[in-house]
C-alpha cells in the first residue's frame, strides 16, 4: 500500500511531463500567432509577447475563409457517403453471407494498401476524362472511393457482434433487405457511424496530396491554401501559425464534442477485428 503511495505520484507526474513535452509546438503555435511580427524571431521563439494583436488571425481567416468552404463542402459529403457506402458493404458482408463474399472482403481491403502516389496519374486522367478535374464533386469521389474499405472493415466488425437471431426474426415478420437495415440495422450502429464520422472526417480535413494534385486556385481545400499562406519570399509567421490553428480548430472541436461517443463506439467494437 505504501509503495503504491509512492509510485502513483510519480506515474502522475511522468504522464504531466510527456503531456507538457507533447504541448510544446502547440504552445509556440499559440504564442507566436499573437505576437506583433517584430517580435517573431527564433530568439524570442519561446518568450511570451509584450503585447496581443489578433490582427494575424484576421488575416489569415480573410485569405482562408474560401477554402474553408471547399473544405466543408468537400468533407460532408465525403464523410456521409463514405460512412453510408460502408455501413451497406458492412451489413452485407457480415449478416447476408454468399458464396465468395470473403474473397470480395479481401479484395475490398486491398485497397486500403495501395499508395495514393501509384495512382495518382491514372486517376487524374480519368477525372479529366469525365470533367471532374479541378473540382470539388471530382475531391468527392475520389476520397469516398478510397475511404470505402476502411469504413467497410469498421461497419463489418460492428455488425458482427448483432446477434443474427434479430434478423431472422425480422425476415420472418416479412421485412426485406433494406426494411431490415433501415429499421434495425441503422439504428444500432449509431456509434458506429460517429466512429467512422470522425475518421473519415479528419483524415479527408487533413488531406494534402490529392487535394494538390487534383484541384487548383478557387477549388483548393484549405490544407494547400494553408501551404500557399507562406508566401514567396518573406514568410510571416504569426499569419502562418494562426491559420494553421483555424485550420485545425475545426476537426479539434469534433474531438471535443463527440470524443465520448468515438470512444464509447471503439469499445463497442466498431475496429476490433
Amino acid at each position: 500500500m505504501t509503495l503504491q503511495r509512492i509510485t502513483r505520484p510519480l506515474l502522475y507526474l511522468f504522464l504531466i511531463g510527456l503531456s507538457l513535452f507533447f504541448l510544446m509546438p502547440v504552445y509556440v503555435m499559440l504564442i507566436t500567432s499573437v505576437k506583433p511580427i517584430d517580435e517573431v524571431t527564433l530568439d524570442q521563439m519561446w518568450a511570451l509577447p509584450t503585447s496581443i494583436d489578433w490582427s494575424s488571425y484576421s488575416q489569415a481567416f480573410s485569405r482562408l475563409a474560401p477554402n474553408l468552404l471547399n473544405t466543408l463542402y468537400l468533407v460532408i459529403p465525403a464523410t456521409i457517403l463514405s460512412a453510408l457506402l460502408g455501413s451497406l458493404n458492412g451489413y452485407v458482408l457480415s449478416k447476408w453471407k454468399f458464396k465468395g463474399a470473403d474473397w470480395i472482403f479481401t479484395a475490398i481491403l486491398f485497397g486500403m494498401f495501395i499508395p495514393y502516389q501509384s495512382i495518382l496519374i491514372p486517376l487524374i486522367q480519368f477525372l479529366r476524362e469525365v470533367n471532374l478535374y479541378n473540382t470539388i464533386p471530382g475531391l468527392i469521389l475520389v476520397h469516398v472511393v478510397y475511404g470505402i474499405p476502411i469504413t467497410t472493415l469498421m461497419f463489418r466488425n460492428f455488425y458482427a457482434n448483432i446477434p443474427k437471431e434479430m434478423l431472422e426474426s425480422a425476415q420472418v415478420d416479412g421485412a426485406g433487405f433494406f426494411r431490415i437495415y433501415r429499421h434495425i440495422m441503422f439504428p444500432l450502429s449509431i456509434t458506429g457511424f460517429v466512429v467512422v464520422g470522425i475518421w473519415q472526417f479528419t483524415n479527408i480535413w487533413n488531406e494534402f496530396l490529392f487535394a494538390v494534385s487534383i484541384t487548383t486556385t478557387s477549388q483548393q481545400p484549405v490544407m494547400v491554401a494553408l501551404q500557399n499562406l507562406s508566401g514567396s519570399q518573406i514568410v510571416q509567421w504569426n499569419v502562418q501559425m494562426a491559420g494553421a490553428l483555424l485550420a485545425a480548430l475545426p476537426t479539434l472541436l469534433v474531438y471535443i464534442i463527440l470524443g465520448k461517443y468515438f470512444v464509447r463506439g471503439l469499445l463497442a467494437g466498431s475496429v476490433k477485428g
